[in-house]
């Protein structure tokens, strides 16, 4: 039966499909509601969007991204089934503009997948963010030594968690010393506003590095949904940046300084660190700015449709790994 709801091809060429994410996650996009023409739809409480031109949706889509109006784009809707390690989910499960139902341990038996980071991810805390890691990996040394040390750890939990499951102790009860890196599911439904926010948080290079795996899958399934809002979101929230009113001043007066000419042509000097710090810039801010003002790479978060899979693979991979009750 043709359907009549509106449909984006490039998005139905992926529904359903799943896209691995760290060494056992995944995501998929499980169904949509709306695209960049309802948001213009809904702006306009109009049912002739379909008349105008891609143009003048993209101009709208633009504007209203641009100037924060966000209620429009809270009429598109995203429904994923993702799976991640729990220390991920806790991280995830803050933002709290989401519909979620977890896989629940206390009446399914988890499949006994543990996360464990390459070698290129390994990385000493870092000595300017208390929440980050070193760019650089530690030794192979201290890396094997992990790895030893997490599978010792991960072999006798699931152990654990067989021998109670074969002893008929309550599901509930039998899970609760399996580590942070088990791999929990969830369904999660989330309109396209607080989506935005998400991700926005989530591909930014200050959040832990395996959330951003996630959100760039996501945003990938984004582009395929609502590609004009995708397309806003990349220039006003990923390379777009946020001035304070010191920077906005110091920024005014380069423009005064290069208004005739280049440096003080016309009678003002070039800006100094000095006078930044004088305009009320301290000097993290003053790295920033700088950071503001250096054009940054455009992502690319195009999806690799050979990499996508069925639910029937998936499900296989998750299954395998349910432990058989140890008798």
């Amino acid at each position: 039966m043709e359907t009549k709801r509106p449909t984006v091809p490039e998005a139905e060429e992926i529904l359903g499909g799943y896209f691995s994410v760290l060494d056992h996650g995944f995501v998929a996009l499980v169904d949509y509601m709306g695209s960049d023409q309802d948001i213009e739809s809904a702006a306009r409480v109009s049912y002739g969007a379909g008349t105008r031109k891609v143009s003048q949706t993209r101009g709208l889509v633009r504007y209203l991204r641009r100037h924060a109006h966000t209620t429009p784009s809270e009429m598109v809707e995203f429904k994923f089934h993702c799976s991640m390690p729990m220390f991920v989910a806790r991280q995830w499960i803050r933002h709290r503009t989401a519909s979620v139902n977890e896989l629940s341990a206390r009446y399914s038996l988890l499949p006994l997948l543990f996360y464990e980071p390459d070698h290129s991810n390994f990385a000493h805390q870092s000595s300017s963010n208390n929440q980050g890691r070193q760019s650089t990996p530690t030794s192979n040394e201290l890396y094997a030594g992990a790895i030893e040390r997490w599978e010792s750890l991960r072999e006798d939990a699931a152990d654990t968690y067989g021998w109670l499951l074969g002893e008929d102790v309550a599901r509930e009860l039998a899970r609760i010393d399996l580590p942070l890196s088990t791999y929990t599911q969830w369904y999660w439904k989330i309109d396209l506003h607080n989506l935005l926010h998400f991700l926005t948080l989530r591909v930014d290079t200050h959040a832990q590095w395996e959330i951003q795996e996630y959100g760039r899958v996501m945003a990938g399934i984004l582009q395929r949904v609502a590609p004009l809002t995708y397309e806003a979101w990349i220039d006003y929230n990923v390379l777009g940046a946020h001035l304070s009113y010191g920077e906005r001043r110091a920024l005014s007066r380069l423009l005064r300084a290069g208004k005739d000419g280049v440096g003080s042509r016309d009678g003002v000097p070039p800006l100094t660190e000095e006078d930044l710090e004088e305009l009320g810039l301290s000097g993290r801010e003053i790295q920033e700015l700088c950071d503001k003002l250096a054009p940054p790479e455009r992502p690319d978060f195009s999806l690799d449709l050979s990499q996508m899979q069925t639910a029937e693979e998936t499900e296989r991979k998750m299954m395998g790994a349910v432990p058989a009750p140890v008798v």
